[in-house]
């Protein structure tokens, strides 16, 4: 009787099993919310909604002092003008900035707020208060303000360095005047430099639509941290020097670029940049053919200069520091920038067929013996 039962129940069990799974897979009708997820487009709400507090309108003033006319030069004939006076106006420009921490500091570029005699910031809940510059730094186009407001919202930061051709990102700022406004695009490429428009230059590339009142602006994810800071819209030379949009080529200074100087400029009002003391020149492939055997030969080297101490010379082939190959040498040199004074640093060499690694302890760039286009 018992195995006439277990014939019978197994078989009815199994069966009642597979009912549950075709009424679950193919009959019954799907929860309303997952089928609305399913059906729901893309969208970057979420992002835009989490980043644009921290973007901010800034809004300059310039009292500029129109020159004298010629007659007026003449001390005989200026007592025969009947209004001797300069004439002055304002001049008004118009960018962008992002929140960086609750104690007020926005970051921006350093040509939105350069000559200004006064500096207004308009945040997104419609607040504005005046601004001070904290630091500049004209080798990188980025500046420091501050604003004494309450209840900031600094943006979460990202992190450039794992960003990835192809990432969508998106752009926010104050275009043209209008105020917030957000465009969307892809990461076109990473590390453009060679525009010669600033001393230090690794710029994102992306196709997000920029125009003129972005700059200092936010480049976020689409998790709406921060990636860069929207610096430049790249024109050919024979578009019209006042147009308004790019041609789908955007600049953005790298967050993590932006942050070191910001941190500099906040902690010592200048940025303390690493030098080795060499003057090189890359050497071998190019970035562009995909060949990553880049290396740099040494021109010069300063004397008494961290390099020299630990033994560079003229005609060396640097081919890695702190064991990383070299493969772009402008890009490594912006790195030994970052560096600090005192950290040490090893250098891997070749010198007459020999493979050397040297110890260097890295200097303080100052003025005096200046950055030069490839000079660490």
């Amino acid at each position: 009787m018992k195995q006439h039962l277990t014939y019978i129940v197994w078989p009815a069990l199994a069966g009642l099993l597979a009912a549950l799974l075709i009424l679950d897979r193919w009959v019954l009708p799907r929860a309303p919310d997952a089928q609305q997820t399913q059906s729901d487009p893309v969208s970057y709400a979420a992002a835009v909604r989490e980043a644009t507090p921290s973007v901010v309108n800034i809004y300059t003033a310039k009292l500029v002092v129109q020159g004298r006319r010629p007659l007026l030069d003449n001390h005989f004939l200026r007592g025969l003008a009947q209004h001797p006076s300069e004439r002055r106006r304002i001049e008004r420009s118009l960018g962008s900035g992002v929140i960086m921490t609750v104690q007020g500091h926005i970051l921006t570029n350093n040509h939105v707020i350069a000559g200004a005699d006064a500096i207004q910031v308009m945040l997104y809940d419609g607040r504005s208060a005046n601004a001070v510059v904290i630091g500049t730094d004209s080798a990188t186009d980025l500046a420091v303000l501050k604003v004494e407001l309450p209840d900031l919202q600094p943006i979460e930061l990202g992190d450039s360095d794992a960003a990835r051709v192809g990432d969508v990102v998106l752009a926010i700022g104050n275009p043209l005047g209008f105020g917030h406004s957000v465009t969307q695009g892809i990461v076109s490429a990473l590390g453009r430099f060679g525009l010669q428009l600033n001393t230090y230059e690794d710029y994102i590339q992306t196709d997000a639509i920029i125009h003129l009142g972005n700059s200092g602006g936010a480049l976020i994810d689409t998790r709406g941290r921060l990636l860069g800071i929207n610096t430049l819209i790249y024109t050919s030379p024979n578009q019209a020097q006042n147009a308004s949009t790019g041609i789908g080529i955007s600049l953005a200074i790298p967050e993590s670029l932006a942050i070191f100087v910001m941190q500099d400029l906040i902690d010592y009002g200048e940025v303390i940049r690493g030098w080795l003391g060499v003057s090189v020149e890359p050497i071998g492939a190019t970035p562009a053919s995909g060949d990553r055997n880049q290396k740099l030969s040494v021109l010069e080297v300063a004397p008494d200069g961290p390099a020299q101490i630990a033994g560079v010379q003229v005609g060396d082939i640097i081919t890695s520091i702190n064991g990383e190959p070299v493969q772009d040498g402008r890009l490594t040199m912006h790195r030994i920038a970052m560096l600090r004074p005192g950290e040490q640093v090893s250098i891997e060499l070749q010198r007459n067929r020999q493979s050397l690694e040297l110890h260097a302890v890295v200097g303080a760039l100052n003025h005096s013996t200046g950055p030069g286009a490839v000079n660490p």
